[in-house]
Parts: C-alpha cells; sequence; structure tokens
C-alpha cells in the first residue's frame, strides 16, 4: 500500500504541465544528441545542465534524465546506419546494426532497438520502485563510519572495474578529489587552492568542469576523428516490419538483456557499457548458430539495446537512494540535485518524496514518449546525420560557454571550461578515462567530511572504523578489489611478457 501511495504522489508531480514539458523536452534534445556519432549521453546532460539552474530541482531532474535515457536511445540511430557508435554503449549495435544496413533492413533494425530500450526501461524502472525503498531503509542505520567506507568503495570501483588501466583511473580519481578540495574549508573556513581568485573561494564551478572535460573535449575529439557518411537508403514504416522469424527471435534476448543491464547498472561505477558487452557476448554464447553474430543477427541488437537502457534506470538506485553515482552521468545528476541544494541519499525519499517518486514516475512517461518519437521521426534523424559536424560542433561550443556565463556571470567560468576542455582532449589522447574525475570530484568531499566526522566521534581512532560491521566490510571489499586489480594487472603483463617475443617475428 504505501508504494503504491508514493506512486500516485509521483505520478500527481510528473503530470503537471511543467513537468511534461521539460519531460518533452529532456527526451527530444537527448534523442538529438544521442543521434550525433560519438556526442553520447554524459556530453549531452553536462552541456544542458545549465538551463536547468533556473529550474524547480524536480523539473530540473526530470528533464536532465530524459535528455540521459533519451540519448542512450538516440545512440543506436547512428550506429546502425553509419557504423558510428552515437554513444559508447552503443558501440556494441553497431556489430549487427550496421551489418542490417547494408542488407537494406535498417528499418527492422531501428525498431527493434526502439521496443529493446522500451523494454529494458521498463524493466529497469519496475526495479527501481521494488529495490529503492528496500535500500533506503538498510542504509538508514549508516553513520559517518559507513557512509566514509561506502564513498570509498564506489571511487575504487570506478577507478577499477571499467578501466582497461586501473592505475589511470585510480589516478584521475585522485586527480578529480584533488579539485574537489579547491574552495573554503567547511570546518576551519580557509580558503585552499584559490590562487587569489575570489570566484574560488566557493570551489570549481561544477557546471564549467563537466561540460568542459566532457562537452567541449567530446567536440575537439569528434571533429578530428569523425567523418560524414552518405546514407542514403530510405527509411519508411512499412520497411520497419520485422518478419515473423524475426520478431520470435527478439523477445527471450530483450528480456535477458534487461536482466543483466538492471544488475550491472545497479553497481555503483559500472555505467550501462558493461551489460551492453556482457549480454551481447551471452546472446552469441547460448545461439544455436554464434556464426549469425557480426552478420546481421537481430539478436545482436535486441540483447545490448535492452540492457543499455535497463542499466541506463537501475543506475539511479544507488544514486539517488546511497548517494554514490551509478555512472559518470550519475555524477552530474547528483551534482545538479547539490545545485539545488538537494543532498542525495536515504533522506531524500522521505524528506522529498515528490522529487524521488515524481522523477521515477517520470521515467514512465518518457519512455513512451521516446517510443512515439523515435518510430514515426526516424526521417528526422536521418537528416540529422546530414549536418556537416565542422558547422554543428562549434555551434554547440558557442551554446557551452553562454550557457556557463550566465550561471555565474563569471568569466574565469568560461576560461574553466575552454581549460578542462584542452585537459580532457589532451588526457584522452593519451587513454585516460575521464569519468573517475567527475566522480572523484564529487564523492571526494563526501569522503574528506565524513571521515572527518567519524575521527571526532571515536576520538581519532581510525581502527575503530574497520571494526564496525558494515563499515569493516566495505572496507575489506575495497581492500580485495585493489589486490584483485593488480593480480589481474600482474596477469596480463606475464601473458605479455610470454608473446612479445613471438610478435616481434
Amino acid at each position: 500500500m504505501d508504494l503504491w501511495a508514493n506512486i500516485l504522489i509521483g505520478l500527481d508531480t510528473a503530470i503537471t504541465p511543467n513537468n511534461l514539458l521539460y519531460c518533452f523536452l529532456g527526451v527530444f534534445l537527448g534523442t538529438f544528441f544521442g543521434v550525433l556519432p560519438g556526442v553520447g549521453s554524459l556530453a549531452a546532460v553536462s552541456m544542458l545542465l545549465p538551463i536547468t539552474f533556473y529550474l524547480e530541482p524536480t523539473t530540473a531532474l526530470v528533464m536532465l534524465a530524459g535528455v540521459y535515457y533519451g540519448a542512450e536511445y538516440g545512440g543506436s540511430t547512428s550506429s546502425i546506419l553509419l557504423n558510428l557508435p552515437g554513444t559508447p554503449s552503443n558501440a556494441v549495435t553497431c556489430l549487427d546494426g550496421y551489418p542490417m544496413t547494408q542488407q537494406g533492413r535498417a528499418g527492422v533494425a531501428l525498431l527493434v532497438t526502439t521496443l529493446a530500450s522500451f523494454f529494458g526501461g521498463s524493466i529497469g524502472i519496475i526495479a527501481l520502485f521494488a529495490l529503492a525503498p528496500l535500500i533506503v531503509k538498510w542504509a538508514l542505520v549508516f553513520g559517518p563510519a559507513e557512509y566514509f567506507a561506502l564513498m570509498l568503495f564506489g571511487l575504487v570501483a570506478a577507478a577499477t572495474v571499467t578501466q582497461d588501466k586501473p592505475a589511470k583511473g585510480l589516478a584521475m580519481v585522485v586527480f578529480g578529489m584533488a579539485l574537489g578540495t579547491v574552495g573554503t574549508h567547511l570546518a576551519t573556513g580557509a580558503p585552499r587552492y584559490t590562487y587569489g581568485y575570489a570566484e574560488l573561494r566557493d570551489g570549481i564551478n561544477f557546471i564549467a568542469l563537466a561540460m568542459g572535460l566532457f562537452g567541449v573535449s567530446e567536440m575537439i575529439l569528434s571533429l578530428t576523428r569523425t567523418v560524414n557518411k552518405p546514407f542514403n537508403q530510405k527509411v519508411s514504416l512499412r520497411s520497419m516490419i520485422p518478419t515473423r522469424d524475426e520478431a520470435r527471435r527478439t523477445f527471450l534476448p530483450m528480456l535477458r538483456g534487461a536482466g543483466i543491464g538492471g544488475l550491472f547498472g545497479a553497481l555503483p561505477g559500472t555505467g550501462p557499457s558493461i551489460g551492453t558487452f556482457v549480454g551481447y557476448a551471452l546472446e552469441k554464447r547460448i545461439a544455436r548458430e554464434p556464426e549469425r553474430f557480426g552478420k546481421g543477427a537481430i539478436e545482436g541488437i535486441a540483447s545490448p539495446e535492452s540492457a543499455n537502457n535497463a542499466a541506463v534506470q537501475t543506475a539511479f538506485i544507488p544514486t539517488l537512494t546511497l548517494g554514490i553515482p551509478g555512472s559518470a552521468t550519475m555524477a552530474v545528476m547528483m551534482g545538479a540535485l547539490l545545485i539545488h541544494g538537494i543532498s542525495p541519499g536515504p533522506g531524500l525519499m522521505n524528506s522529498n518524496p515528490e522529487i524521488f517518486w515524481g522523477l521515477a514516475v517520470s521515467f514512465w512517461i518518457g519512455n513512451v514518449l521516446l517510443l512515439a518519437l523515435n518510430i514515426p521521426l526516424i526521417g528526422l534523424w536521418v537528416r540529422v546525420l546530414k549536418i556537416p559536424y565542422a558547422i554543428l560542433y562549434p555551434a554547440v561550443i558557442c551554446l557551452i560557454c553562454i550557457g556557463v556565463y550566465t550561471v555565474r556571470n563569471s568569466v574565469l567560468d568560461v576560461g574553466l571550461v575552454m581549460m578542462f576542455g584542452l585537459l580532457g582532449y589532451a588526457l584522452r589522447l593519451m587513454r585516460f578515462e575521464l569519468a573517475p574525475i567527475l566522480i572523484g570530484f564529487i564523492l571526494g568531499p563526501m569522503v574528506e567530511e565524513n571521515f572527518r566526522r567519524a575521527m571526532q566521534i571515536y576520538r581519532g581512532d581510525w581502527l575503530v572504523i574497520a571494526s564496525r560491521p558494515i563499515a569493516g566490510t566495505l572496507l575489506a571489499l575495497t581492500v580485495l578489489m585493489l589486490l584483485w586489480t593488480l593480480w589481474s594487472v600482474v596477469r596480463r603483463r606475464r601473458r605479455g611478457g610470454l608473446v612479445s617475443p613471438l610478435a616481434g617475428d
């Protein structure tokens, strides 16, 4: 009964005209940016973050959430039509989506990805409704020691779980934490690392950091890598109708993909990319004809797209209930909450139920809107792919600078956007992942604050933290994760050492 009462609270919030308008705007803009190859949901959310600064907290989150899963919807379009993934998690869709386009079945591939995305998103929303209240009840017993251990676990997970080079991931987390220390110290009131700039006393502008690292750097990188490909195939509603055999092959992969994506999406720091690749690998392994994969297998797009959107929805679970970003995009969403003076965590559901449940119910509305938008407007998205990127991307960078300036009317913030954009571009060239920077920037000050509180409570005895059951378990898991990562690196290097002599022949 409590769940239905909360859903009614959320429905009452989500169906207000203002929230419906911004939900539609979010999913439309998200789909637009998702269609553009290489931009991705993270850059899209970062670029549109300044717009939400002037909105109510619930409306702002509804719009940003729409941008997030809208971009994941739209990212499959360029993957299928041009073999250029719109987002990193859509990269696996290229493997079978583009061969279907070459076979003249682009319409079928686009329809299946839309239906799979809607199905996976729906499963993820159901998981959010069911699991979030349980996690909140469990998390209410947390104290500063438990929060410190949990956030430390999230930081290490973000740096090691999804990184090919864990040492680089850890370095980026530490760099993000260092950026988070800039500003006035909450306990002493002393300025730290401001270098005489009064604007930095409030810390580095989160919007400038996010838009620079993920907006400007993405535009620069896309301009240097992306080449327009011609797409002349006509896609009509009639061409989207799958055969009976294709429809039969679609349902079970969608179901399995939604389960896998929902599981990985709820883990802090993983994001949707892992779930999509695991879902694809599972379908190929259990298929009776695995040789079909990579040549236009319908299962090869149904499972990863379902996993992708299920992970997008369940990524909100740790972010809203524990205050731990489920992905880098969730870190931006968490930053939007903090900008509006709302702290995500177990208290959010009780203190601001209209925000939590209004956002959750808006996911259903947004997914229905996306289902209605993607099928009839496929012709519009095909035309978007024909816009020269040399014209489109500089215009987007100008809008980024205007948006970040209007937040605090600070020229310094515009300079920071450009500086972080160039820094992000340089780090990408050196194969550093940028997502851990943002997660470290968000969680770093919280780790420091909770550690300080725990030390004050336990009079400086840090061993007490390890002796508490929940905190000790989380710290042990963090140590095991680091040891497992170290062992994986050593094993990889040993294998590389064994094959390197052959590689030189």
